[in-house]
């Protein structure tokens, strides 16, 4: 039995059809209330409860051989938020103490390559830059980073584990909207686009998917992993969209500067309109950052093999259509 923390986010339901495919048997831990969509469908066993709650990881844990643990909260937002910080570190410790009562085989714990100390235009950036915690872009990251310690932690205390770091990931049955994904959505839509040009690594969530099989089938104890894909412009995935669909649609490139002037209003905007954040600082940060990431350790510890961008971008926008075409008809 394998158990899948976060099944329902757009990596955790990709892995679980998989591992189905594979002819596993997997177990899903639910949020009490949560939207189990994306799962819809698939022969996973569900069961209820919070990485927060410890009680409630035992009974999810009983029978487990290997665990999956993705649940967390991404945000793009400035400034700190307890929450972020809980799911993320608290949670993971929570996650990482029943796997050892429980006597678990192994655990993949899927951190970010946000985790990871930034580094420079010019260096490449791999598993030997380790993680920085005290990363001054982002909760999530700094979150993500203290999460990976801990994973380490649990390592040098016997726990068999093995950290894996996708870069932006991209793909279908993106069923929650993920930010990029939206981007991708609207696009498709021929709805008008307001863009700021930079670039950043893509990975398609299906290489991400089999990355932690890999993992759990190869990786070496208390290591870590980047699955990077390719790195993309914001104005070739828009073109490429265009490309795809065959609609032409409006792009309005922003002004960096004008951006970066923006983008300290639409927090506050994003907070009261609850809309789903696009440009704040982090994500104007991350576009004009180092992308230059290698996965070269993945590739040839692995066999891990993220396939070419543009057939990602594709296949995300045919099921964005087939999916609004689904729910047009119910």
């Amino acid at each position: 039995m394998i158990l899948v923390t976060g099944a329902t986010g757009h990596i955790g339901n990709v892995l679980v059809r998989k591992l189905l495919a594979q002819g596993e048997k997997v177990r899903a831990l639910i949020w009490l209330g949560e939207d189990t969509t994306p799962l819809k469908g698939l022969d996973v066993e569900q069961v209820v409860g919070d990485v927060l709650d410890p009680a409630s990881l035992e009974p999810a844990m009983c029978g487990v051989e290997t665990v999956y643990h993705l649940a967390g909260i991404i945000s793009i937002m400035p400034g700190k938020n307890p929450f972020v910080w809980k799911v993320n570190v608290e949670g993971t410790r929570n996650v990482l103490e029943a796997a050892r009562k429980a006597g678990i085989r192994r655990l993949i714990y899927t951190s970010s390559i946000h985790a990871i100390a930034r580094a420079p235009y010019g260096v490449i950036m791999d598993e030997s830059l380790g993680y920085d915690q005290n990363n001054p872009y982002g909760e999530y990251d700094r979150s993500k980073a203290a999460a990976s310690l801990e994973v380490q932690k649990a390592v040098a205390r016997g726990l068999d584990a093995v950290i894996v770091c996708p870069t932006g990931v991209i793909g279908p049955y993106d069923f929650r909207g993920s930010e990029m994904g939206e981007v991708i959505r609207c696009a498709s839509e021929a709805q008008t686009m307001l863009y700021v040009e930079g670039a950043y690594d893509f990975v398609d969530v299906r290489d991400v998917a089999d990355g932690l099989i890999a993992a759990n089938k190869h990786g070496r104890k208390g290591e870590s992993y980047i699955l990077s894909g390719q790195k993309l412009s914001v104005s070739y995935m828009l073109e490429t969209v265009c490309e795809v669909t065959g609609k032409a649609f409006a792009r309005i490139k922003i002004p960096f500067s004008l951006a970066e002037w923006a983008a300290r209003y639409t927090p506050w905007y994003y907070e009261r309109t609850k809309s789903k954040p696009r440009f704040t600082p982090y994500s104007l940060e991350v576009l004009q950052s180092n992308s230059n990431i290698s996965s070269k350790k993945a590739l040839k510890e692995l066999g891990y093999k993220p396939r070419p961008v543009y057939e990602s971008i594709a296949d995300t926008v045919r099921w964005f259509l087939e999916n609004r075409r689904a729910k047009s008809t119910t």
